[in-house]
């Protein structure tokens, strides 16, 4: 086995300045110097000076072509970098040699998303479908509306149960359930409305004939608005929404684990197979990477109900609400 390197004095100088003046985690030191120890063997005989955007970009082949992936690469380029911006300007270097210098792209995983007919046996699970106790009408409520919405947690929990403002508190997500909708502020503080499905429209219906029961009059608005409620009447902790998700899709049998971002998934997946229409789910989804604001004004509500009605599996909205 080959003896490690000597890193060159600037370099060690650099780590030196990132543990005491930064303070730089330990392992995080260490990571950046194996990173420029791979450099100096890459760099045979080549004083860190003469090192160009060129050598970089041969070194970085080299390592790609051995295997290394993507992500390993960002790192290390990352280390390099980091070192010569803090080390060229104090010798009046020209150019950070790894300055534009990027790595390959890593492959992006597909999202995972159940089948329809998982989604069926998750939703009409008899844990979830028969029971008529309090914190399973809430627990069906929030499933059916992840799953008919394509909310994110978060944007799901933050929902209150109507639009409310006074003095000290105003809502920033809300239902109209009359309406069969609800009114997102999302990522980038963007808002969207989104159609609610027939399934999840009746679900919220039978738990907000109980919610009352988890309100406590000492709460404040943030929690007294606040659509699914947590036993001690708070605002539900994402947590808990996680871990009762989780054990629906154990008594359902499902051969894989469930979060809510897989019904967001699931809601994405089994929409766009039937309609085609990216970028109606995008609207609905919130989603800013595939096009631009611009588009999203152009987009018709009207349009996104009727693609929403004829797509989704469990929608079935009454045509009277689409008027």
């Amino acid at each position: 086995m080959n003896a490690p390197v000597n890193l060159p004095e600037p370099m060690r100088q650099w780590l030196d300045y990132l543990a005491t003046q930064r303070r730089y985690a330990a392992h995080t030191i260490s990571a950046y110097e194996r990173d420029l120890r791979q450099l100096v063997e890459l760099a045979t005989d080549m004083a860190p000076q003469d090192i160009a955007e060129r050598h970089i970009r041969q070194f970085l082949g080299k390592l790609h072509g051995q295997g290394h992936q993507p992500r390993s690469l960002a790192r290390m380029l990352s280390a390099w970098r980091g070192f010569y911006a803090w080390w060229a300007p104090k010798i009046g270097l020209a150019l950070n040699p790894v300055q534009d210098v990027k790595a390959p792209k890593a492959n992006r995983s597909l999202p995972k998303a159940m089948s329809v007919d998982q989604t069926q046996a998750l939703l009409e699970n008899s844990a979830l479908a028969a029971s008529r106790e309090p914190l399973t009408l809430r627990d069906r409520a929030i499933f059916e509306l992840f799953y008919s919405s394509g909310l994110r947690l978060s944007e799901l929990v933050s929902l209150d149960i109507s639009y409310y403002k006074s003095s000290d508190y105003e809502s920033s997500s809300w239902l109209e359930i009359a309406q069969q909708e609800v009114h997102v502020l999302g990522k980038g503080n963007k808002r969207r409305t989104v159609p609610v499905g027939q399934q999840a429209t009746l679900a919220l219906e039978a738990w907000l004939s109980v919610r009352d029961q988890f309100v406590k009059p000492q709460s404040d608005s943030c929690d007294q608005f606040a659509l699914f409620l947590g036993e001690r009447g708070k605002r539900i902790h994402p947590r808990v929404i996680q871990q009762r998700l989780a054990q629906l899709a154990l008594a359902a049998g499902l051969p894989t684990r469930v979060h809510p971002h897989v019904l967001r998934h699931s809601f994405a997946s089994h929409v766009l197979q039937s309609a085609q229409d990216l970028r109606a789910v995008q609207e609905m989804l919130g989603h800013a990477s595939i096009s631009t604001t611009q588009v999203y004004t152009k987009l018709d509500f009207q349009h996104l109900a009727s693609v929403y009605d004829a797509a989704h599996p469990r929608a079935n909205r009454k045509s009277s609400d689409k008027s």
